[in-house]
């Protein structure tokens, strides 16, 4: 049986350097490192096909714990509502008013990130409250 040993989330959009750079924002995540013989990724974009230039971007957790993000650019626009999503996980272990208080602060922070946030949804028997909210592309995330 194989053995995974690492997961990347890829994410299709319109503008993926953008988008990286949002997500490297929030999560505190950097580029890869460059490619040999390349002074910069700026450089290596502008060795491919101009077709291709601009066209995937990639960033990754510095301590190599968390997964490796990608973004491609995609012709078409996001029109639905995403069947995956990442949750960022600010409010471990807190509850009520102080988890509350956790989302709120962490997504007045990432609205000046070009974030939006969409609605919050309420501690219920089952669950402790979460922040949907939206990236720069409109991808829904959840601040949990």
């Amino acid at each position: 049986m194989a053995s995974v040993k690492q997961v990347q989330v890829t994410f299709d959009c319109a503008n993926p350097r953008a988008v990286a750079e949002f997500w490297k924002a929030v999560l505190g995540y950097v580029d890869p490192p460059v490619p040999p013989g390349f002074d910069s990724w700026d450089a290596f974009d502008a060795s491919l096909r101009v077709e291709s230039q601009g066209s995937t971007w990639a960033c990754q957790d510095p301590d190599g714990v968390g997964p490796r993000l990608f973004f491609q650019r995609v012709p078409e626009a996001k029109t639905v509502k995403n069947r995956l999503h990442l949750d960022v996980r600010v409010g471990v272990g807190l509850t009520g008013d102080e988890r509350v208080s956790a989302l709120e602060a962490e997504a007045a922070r990432l609205e000046t990130l070009g974030a939006r946030r969409l609605r919050l949804l309420p501690a219920d028997e089952e669950n402790e409250a979460c922040l949907v909210m939206q990236d720069v592309e409109g991808n829904e995330f959840c601040l949990d």
